[in-house]
This record gives C-alpha cells, sequence and structure tokens, in this order.
C-alpha cells in the first residue's frame, strides 16, 4: 500500500546511514554476539576456533564420573541379604503366628460348613452326570461337526457342488465315530467292572468310592457364578504406590520450587533413588530426591495435603526426611491401613518375660509394623503432647517394662491427682498421687533421698576396683551384687509443671532434677518426666538440653515441637505438629537410635497393667527385692521443715554474726536439727530461700581449716529478719481474714 503523497514517505535508507554514520552509533558483530551466549568470550573467539571449539567451564573428564572404584564400592550402601522380616525374630515370630491363625481361620471356618458342602455336591452330582455322559455323546457321535455339516446340505441346494463337500465330511465323520466307537468298548467294559468291583467291594471302600464319585460329579455340575465354598476372608485390594502418582501429588502441594522444575519440563522420572517396594507386607515406601532447593520438611508439613492428593487416609501417610542423606531426601511410606485404627499386636511383654534394663524392650512399633524398642539405663526421658493424646499411657509403659526388671526401685509420682499410675503401686519403692501440699513435701523428701542416693553411689562407683568398674558407670554385673547397692532406679513423673511451678519448693526441685538427669545416669538413675504444657517453666532449660531419649506426641506449635525433641528438630522435618487429634499414642521417639522414629505405642489400659504388675510383684517377691512403699515403709516428711528455716538461721547466726558463709550455715542448721538438714547443700540452702526473697551475696569470713580470710557466698543476717517480719505479717492478715 502506497501514501497518497509520496513527500510524506519516510525514508529508512537515509535513517539508517545517519545512524551508522553518528560518534555514538555502534557496529553489532552477530558471531560474536552468539559466541557470547554460548558461553564464549568475543576476545577468544580465534583461540577456541583454533582449539577446535569452545572451551567448557567443567571439562568432559571433571563432568565423568568414575566406574569403579575402590572408595566408591567403600561407600556404597549393602543391600541385606535377607528381609527385615527375616532378621527379626520378632517381626518372624509376628508374621508366622499371622500365617498360622489365617490358615487355623478357614480351617475352622469351612470345617463348620462341611455339611453345606456336602449338600451342595450331592445336589449337583447329577447335573454332574448329565454333563460327563451329553459330553461323551457328543464326542462318540461327533456332534460337534453336525451343525458345519447340516450348513453344507443348505448350501448344496442353490450350488450342487456343494454335495460334493457334504460327501467328503460324511466319509470323514463315519470313521471318526467308527473309531471313537472302536475305543468305547474297552472304556465301558473297564466302567462295568469298577462298578462290579465296587458292589462285591466292602462296605467302605463303596463309600469312599460313592463319595468321591459324588465329589467329582457335584464339582463339575456346579454353576458358572455359584461357587462350591464360601468366602473365609474377604480382602480389600491396596492399590499400589506408583512414581506417577507420587509425582503427580507432590505437584499438588503448591511448593514452588516442585512446581518450578515441572515448568521447566522435568517428568519426575528421575526423583527416585531407588524403585519403590513394598516394605513388610504393610505398605509402599518411596524414597524421593527433591528438586534442588526443596526440603522434605516442607513435604512433611503439608502432610494433609499430600494423603489428600494421594487419596489416601491420613492414617496412612507418613513422609520423614532421611537427613542422613541432605534435607532434600524424603522418605515417604504409604501404609495400606490406617496406622491409628489398624489392629496392633500384644506387647509382648504383657503375659510372659522379664526385662533387663541395661537392654532394650518392647515400646511400640513404626508405620511399617515394625518394633520399636526402648533403653532407659543410662539416660533420661522427656514425654510431651497436647492433653488426650497417651502421654501418660506412655509413661506408664515405660514405667510398667522398669516394674519387670525385679532389681529396679520404681518411684511413681501422679501429679495430675487421678489415680493413672495406681497400678503401680505395688511395686513402688516410691509412690504418690495428688498435688496438695502433703503430696508435694512427700515428692520432694523421695528426691532429696534419691538426691543423697546418688552421691552415695558416685562415692561407691569411684572406690571400685577398675576391673570390676571399668568405665566409671553401673554395669549390669555390679547392679545385680545387692551388697554394693547400685540396682537400677527409675522415677516416673506425669505433669511433672506441678513440682517445677510450685512457688516454695519449684527451685528445689528443678535443681535436683537437673541434677539427676545430669549425674544420674551413669550411676544408674533414670528420670522420667511428662507434661502436657512443654514451655521453659514446665521443662527448664537445664532438664530438657540434658535429656536423652524424647518421647513427643501431637503438639500446637514448633517451640513445643522444639522443648519436647530437641533445638531444631522442627526445621529438620521431624515435626509432632503433623499428628491429628486421633493419632492417639502416636509420636515421634527421639535418642533410641539414629534417627527419631514415628512410633506407636502398644496400648495398655488399667486392668491389663494390673495383670502385669502382679506379675512384677511375684518376681520381686521371689527375688527379694520388694522395698519401701511395697513394703510398707512410710516417707518422713518432717524433713521438708521450711516454714522454720527462717527462724533456725536466725537461732544459729548470733547477734555479732552479722554474715555467714553458706557452708557454715548449713553446718550449724544439721547441728541445731540433724533430722531435718542432715545432707543439706549450699545450692539446696540457696534454692529454699529464693521463695522469700533472700538471696546470697559475697560474705568475708575466715577458714576455721586454715586460719585464712576469703570471700565467700553467704547469708546476711538483717536480710533473713526482714523476711520473718515479712512472712509473719503476712500470715498475721490471713489470720484476720
Amino acid at each position: 500500500m502506497t501514501s497518497p503523497r509520496d513527500d510524506d514517505r519516510f525514508d529508512w535508507q537515509a535513517a539508517e546511514a545517519d545512524l551508522t554514520a553518528g560518534p555514538d552509533a555502534e557496529v553489532v558483530d552477530l558471531d560474536a554476539a552468539r559466541s557470547r551466549r554460548a558461553g564464549v568470550d568475543a576476545d577468544d573467539l580465534d583461540e577456541t576456533d583454533a582449539a577446535g571449539g569452545p572451551v567448557l567451564v567443567d571439562s568432559v573428564e571433571a563432568q565423568r564420573r568414575p566406574r569403579f572404584t575402590l572408595a566408591g564400592f567403600r561407600d556404597a550402601e549393602r543391600r541385606p541379604i535377607l528381609p527385615g522380616w527375616l532378621r527379626s525374630r520378632s517381626e518372624f515370630a509376628g508374621n508366622l503366628a499371622w500365617a498360622v491363625g489365617l490358615t487355623g481361620h478357614g480351617v475352622l471356618y469351612h470345617g463348620l460348613r462341611l455339611p453345606k458342602y456336602a449338600g451342595k455336591l450331592a445336589w449337583r452330582a447329577p447335573v454332574g452326570v448329565h454333563r460327563v455322559a451329553s459330553g461323551y455323546g457328543r464326542w462318540l457321535f461327533d456332534l460337534e461337526g453336525e451343525p458345519v455339516r447340516q450348513a453344507v446340505v443348505r448350501a448344496a441346494v442353490t450350488r450342487p457342488e456343494e454335495a460334493k463337500t457334504y460327501e467328503m465330511l460324511s466319509r470323514r465323520r463315519d470313521r471318526r465315530v467308527r473309531w471313537r466307537g472302536l475305543t468305547a468298548v474297552p472304556a465301558a467294559v473297564v466302567l462295568l467292572a469298577g462298578v462290579g468291583g465296587v458292589l462285591l467291594a466292602p462296605t467302605a471302600v463303596q463309600v469312599a468310592a460313592l463319595t468321591v464319585a459324588v465329589v467329582v460329579f457335584g464339582v463339575l455340575g456346579a454353576p458358572a457364578d455359584r461357587p462350591l465354598l464360601d468366602t473365609a476372608v474377604v480382602r480389600n485390594p491396596v492399590t499400589p504406590l506408583t512414581s506417577d502418582e507420587v509425582v503427580r501429588a507432590l505437584a499438588a502441594l503448591n511448593i514452588s520450587g516442585i512446581n518450578a522444575a515441572l515448568r521447566r519440563g522435568d517428568t519426575g522420572k528421575r526423583w527416585f533413588p531407588a524403585p519403590i517396594t513394598r516394605e513388610n507386607g504393610t505398605g509402599w515406601r518411596a524414597d524421593v530426591e527433591l528438586p534442588r532447593g526443596v526440603t522434605a520438611s516442607a513435604v512433611v508439613e503439608k502432610r494433609e495435603e499430600l494423603a489428600a492428593a494421594l487419596t489416601r487416609p491420613l492414617g496412612c501417610v507418613w513422609p520423614e526426611a532421611n537427613a542422613e542423606v541432605h534435607p532434600g531426601r524424603l522418605v515417604l511410606f504409604v501404609a495400606d491401613k490406617d496406622m491409628s485404627r489398624s489392629k496392633q499386636g500384644a506387647w509382648p511383654l504383657l503375659k510372659s518375660g522379664a526385662v533387663d534394663l541395661f537392654k532394650p524392650f518392647p515400646f511400640g512399633t513404626d508405620p511399617r509394623g515394625r518394633a520399636v524398642t526402648l533403653t532407659l539405663m543410662f539416660a533420661s526421658m522427656i514425654v510431651g503432647s497436647i492433653p488426650r493424646m497417651g502421654k501418660t499411657f506412655s509413661l506408664r509403659l515405660a514405667m510398667l517394662g522398669a516394674a519387670l526388671d525385679p532389681r529396679a526401685w520404681v518411684l511413681a509420682f501422679d501429679l495430675k491427682g487421678t489415680g493413672d499410675l495406681s497400678p503401680l503401686e505395688p511395686v513402688c519403692h516410691r509412690y504418690r498421687a495428688g498435688d496438695e501440699d502433703d503430696d508435694i513435701a512427700y515428692g520432694l523428701a523421695a528426691m532429696r533421698e534419691v538426691r543423697a542416693e546418688l552421691r552415695r553411689r558416685t562415692k561407691v562407683i569411684r572406690e571400685l576396683p577398675r576391673d570390676l568398674c571399668p568405665e566409671n558407670k553401673v554395669t549390669p554385673d555390679l547392679a545385680s551384687t545387692k551388697r554394693l547397692g547400685l540396682q537400677p532406679i527409675v522415677i516416673g513423673v506425669d505433669e511433672c509443671q506441678v513440682w517445677f511451678e510450685h512457688p516454695k519448693y519449684g527451685d528445689e526441685f528443678e535443681e535436683i532434677c537437673t541434677d539427676l538427669i545430669k549425674r544420674g545416669p551413669a550411676a544408674g538413675i533414670t528420670l522420667i518426666l511428662a507434661t502436657q504444657r512443654p514451655d521453659a517453666k514446665s521443662l527448664p532449660t537445664g532438664i530438657s538440653a540434658n535429656a536423652v531419649l524424647r518421647f513427643c506426641l501431637k503438639v500446637m506449635g514448633h517451640t513445643e515441637n522444639d522443648m519436647v525433641l530437641g533445638t531444631s528438630m522442627h526445621k529438620s522435618g521431624i515435626k509432632a505438629t503433623m499428628f491429628s487429634r486421633r493419632d492417639r499414642g502416636i509420636g515421634y521417639l527421639a535418642g533410641e537410635g539414629d534417627d527419631p522414629t514415628i512410633t506407636r505405642t502398644f496400648y495398655i489400659d488399667g486392668p491389663t497393667a494390673e495383670q502385669v504388675i502382679r506379675r512384677a510383684r511375684a518376681l520381686r517377691e521371689k527375688a527379694g527385692t520388694l522395698t519401701g512403699h511395697a513394703a510398707g515403709q512410710a516417707v518422713d516428711t518432717t524433713a521438708v521443715r521450711r516454714d522454720t528455716l527462717l527462724d533456725d538461721i536466725a537461732a544459729v547466726m548470733s547477734d555479732s554474726e552479722s554474715k555467714l558463709w553458706s557452708e557454715v550455715v548449713c553446718d550449724r542448721l544439721t547441728g541445731l536439727r540433724p533430722e531435718v538438714y542432715t545432707g543439706l547443700t549450699r545450692e539446696q540452702l540457696t534454692a529454699a530461700l529464693k521463695p522469700y526473697g533472700v538471696t546470697t551475696g559475697q560474705v568475708w569470713g575466715t577458714d576455721p581449716a586454715t586460719g585464712k580470710g576469703a570471700n565467700r557466698r553467704g547469708i546476711d543476717r538483717a536480710h533473713i529478719l526482714t523476711a520473718i517480719t515479712k512472712r509473719d505479717r503476712e500470715q498475721g492478715g490471713r489470720a484476720a481474714g
């Protein structure tokens, strides 16, 4: 199309000439630009061309992976020769018991219906005889070819040449029938001889022959849509897990890194470093190498969405991070049945067996149905969750295991006060339920006993010969030697926050429990603390940071998660926040193995726990190890005399001694009331004075042993008198009110 006025046309050639001639004009070398896009500098074009092509940043040798190297074979993971269920005695026994049970069920089911099956066979036998006779007759007289011969006869009406075909078919049919008739004669003779032999045989043979005939003809006479046997077991087919299904499910999670990889054309086929396999007959395991930059914890956090994308029940889908490989390695296990609703086997120690606390004992099962064990010796434990998720039952299960070791002292403190730990009472060295003042005093007195026992044990261990105690800790042989008194001690405290948040004794409880968690395991003392409110007050830092074993059921946030399981566990993909409300008794168990394990604890209700304790008490009576509360001994709570502490300190500090070292005050208090203050330490005294607002400070004094002066932590008598005045005023005000 041309412009109506030639003068208005734009002169492109002139404009291009003006641009080229301008001072800022630049001529673009297309070859150099293309080379730069390919990763080659324009200045090096001659050199690269001379060398025969562009120089790669990573050479071919650098990109080539060695196929066969000694280091590679050393680092390679060896696949187990035998499957896990064959290497585990408990799993093999469980599978064998299941197979025997299934077989027994089938035998009993069909055995009960034998009369019904016999009637069916008798009813169908005539039909079977008719089918056999008619089938033999059709074969004998070649009735199978009759439709063909009739078709040829009808065709011969219009096509006479078909008559020859019919004649040929007739001759063949006659020869075939003649030969079959000759074979039928000896068959008939044999049949008649057999029938005659049966008629002349004993009754038992006749019955057996008739039974066989009825069974054979009854099976042959059965309708095609009505089988003889009823269905003893109805199987629910489970859809196999495929790589396409996993990739589609991951794409539905709306994780940016996964979506970006799929948009780039990644099909996800290379995301699987190992084939998806069937594990233990309970589900499918898929190891997934997520795209670069995507962490497995991002998938774990979206477990509910993942289950919806896989169209499986939430309790069947269990994603975990395999941090041993790297944070982007996902292990996805999809079970056939909902873990929270599937039938779990009975606790192996329910009816028989004892426990050696130095060895693992059964605690639960993982999503694959494999046994998960717990070893209480040389470790302390924390159990945490929101209410009604199985925290107390998990604590009681661990305590039941300890009770089945007849050597162990078991101390149980139910601070919730509902009696959930009452089944343990017949074997407990110390037992108390409740949070009243008397209950708190009992618990404090008992914990002071354990603290004194810890000091005694450390001295005993220190003085033992090296050949008997090479590692300076309690061994199974030492624990079994009664004269040493180094038997295991297991302390279980439910709702431990009641102790630590107590206005008067909380600091002392915290100080004792922290010491037991730090030094107790080497001396054979295990402390198990359970709380439904995992925070800094319920689980002080000194306690939460030093517990080895941790069991976390459902919690609501990452802070509570890390308080129970350990720092940064939530960030590493170990998230107890993913459990649902129906996942009761299911949590992460950390500290027992290399990696935290999703564990469903064995369910033992109160009456069942009482049965176990009756057996545990019988073991103790036989071994002669009943002690403390179980043997009828009471705890002297007069040692918990904090109401008179201020008055006692004022009594042992004269007017001329305005300040004294704390250890001097402890010695004088012991001399004043030895039944109350024996074993009192400087740290305990400081903790006991804290509720009254009295703090210790630097005090100048003279060491009576050396005669030298020094500054040490001590008490100001004026502070004690002020605290007494404040206490009396408050008590008087309460009395007047």
